[in-house]
C-alpha cells in the first residue's frame, strides 16, 4: 500500500533529508585512501547523535540479522547494503555511501559514489553515467505520469553505453519507514501507478560495468556484480506535490 504524505509530514521529511545532506557533505572529504571504513561509520553514528536523531539503517533487518551500521559502504563491486568492517580505502577504489537518518520519525534516504584518489577512466565514466541516470529520472517525475517513466529515463542513458542495470534492487517509496511502496524500478517493468500527490520517492539507480546480473554475499547484506566488475549507485529523495516534484535531499558533490 502506498502511503501518502501530507505537507506537514513531508515538511518533517524536508528537515530529515537536509540534515542529511549535510551529513553527507561533510563526509565527503573524508573518503579517501588511507581511511578506514569503520571510522566513516563511526563518524556518521557520531554526527546523527549530534543532531538528535537516530542511524536509519543501523539495526534495520531482520531480528537474526540486523543491519550493522549507519552506513553502507559498497565499494568497487559491490552494489550495494556494503556493511562497514575494517577495510582500508585504496587509491582508485569506487566507493559507495548510502545513509539515512530518522529525524523525529521521519525517514530520509541518500546515496552517493565517490572516487577515491584517482581513479581509472573506465570507473570515472560508470560514476558519471550513474549520477546522469539518477538526474535524468528525477527529470522524470511528474505528477500524473506513470512511475515507470522514472526506469526509462535511466535505460535511455544506460543501456545505449552498454552498461548493466541492476533489476533486483531498486528505488522505493520513503518517509516514514526505510522501505516502502511503491517499488521504482530501474527498468521499465512491473507494476506502473500514476505518481500522485504526497507520494515521497527514494530513486537511485545502479549501474554496472558488465552484466546486470547480482549476487548476495554470505553477510546477507552485501550485494555484488556477479562478473566482479565494477559497480555505482547514487540516489536522491523526491516528493510530488500536485503540480510539481521536489527534490528534498540536495545535491552534495
Amino acid at each position: 500500500m502506498i502511503r501518502l504524505k501530507n505537507e506537514t509530514q513531508i515538511e518533517g521529511i524536508r528537515t530529515s533529508c537536509k540534515a542529511l545532506s549535510a551529513m553527507l557533505r561533510e563526509l565527503l572529504p573524508l573518503v579517501k585512501p588511507g581511511v578506514n571504513v569503520l571510522d566513516l561509520d563511526h563518524w556518521a553514528r557520531e554526527w546523527i547523535r549530534k543532531i538528535g536523531g537516530k542511524p536509519a539503517f543501523l539495526g534495520y533487518g531482520p531480528r537474526e540479522n540486523p543491519f550493522p551500521g549507519a552506513l553502507c559502504v559498497s565499494i568497487n563491486e559491490q552494489v550495494i547494503h556494503g556493511v562497514p568492517r575494517r577495510r582500508v580505502i585504496k587509491e582508485g577504489d569506487l566507493v559507495g555511501v548510502d545513509s539515512g537518518i530518522n529525524l523525529g520519525g521521519f525517514i530520509s534516504d541518500q546515496a552517493l559514489t565517490v572516487e577515491a584518489g584517482r581513479v581509472s577512466a573506465a570507473a570515472h565514466k560508470l560514476n558519471v553515467v550513474t549520477r546522469d541516470c539518477l538526474y535524468a529520472a528525477i527529470a522524470a517525475v511528474k505528477p500524473g505520469d506513470r512511475l515507470l517513466q522514472i526506469a526509462r529515463a535511466v535505460e535511455g542513458i544506460a543501456r545505449p553505453r552498454g552498461y548493466g542495470i541492476v533489476e533486483h534492487y531498486g528505488g522505493h517509496g520513503v518517509g516514514f519507514a526505510i522501505h516502502e511502496d511503491p517499488i521504482v524500478s530501474n527498468v521499465a517493468r512491473g507494476a506502473n501507478p500514476r505518481m500522485q500527490a504526497g507520494m515521497v520517492l527514494a530513486i537511485e539507480p545502479m549501474i554496472n560495468m558488465g552484466t546486470s546480473e547480482v549476487e548476495l554475499l554470505e553477510d546477507g547484506w552485501t550485494v555484488v556484480t556477479a562478473d566482479g566488475k565494477l559497480s555505482a549507485h547514487w540516489e536522491h529523495t523526491v516528493a510530488i506535490f500536485h503540480d510539481h516534484a521536489e527534490l528534498l535531499t540536495e545535491r552534495v558533490p
